[in-house]
């Protein structure tokens, strides 16, 4: 960083990410627990904030949990979407996310055959 310019462009980026984490319709969490993190949930978060900013989604939260003891299928990641059931994909891969957020986030259609589980509230 040498300008002032280069400053606020950085300024600008962390806003936008900091944004991501921290408000919207759509929330996507992201299982961050030893065993998840162990599994590539760390990679996998970075591939669901760098496309969810490539798609200039505003209107999605993304945040982290712990463990919810399904090691076994970490790494583990939910979307839940406004009036409609928690969904549970697991094994998700940075590979799968952009399948997720173009299918699920952005068009509502469920990615069947990574989901574990569905939760009606």
């Amino acid at each position: 960083m040498k300008t002032v310019e280069d400053l606020k462009r950085m300024r600008e980026q962390l806003q936008s990410q900091n944004r991501l984490r921290h408000s919207g319709g759509t929330e996507i969490i992201v299982g961050m627990g030893t065993c998840g993190i162990a599994a590539g949930a760390r990679a996998v978060m970075s591939a669901v904030l760098e496309e969810i900013a490539k798609r200039k989604l505003e209107d999605v939260k993304v945040c982290q949990t712990g463990c919810i003891g399904m090691c076994e299928r970490e790494v583990l990641l939910d979307v839940v979407r406004p009036n409609e059931p928690r969904v549970t994909y697991g094994r998700v891969t940075p590979a799968d996310v952009s399948k997720i957020i173009a299918e699920h986030v952005v068009n509502g259609r469920i990615v069947e055959e990574l989901v574990v589980g569905k939760i009606v509230e």
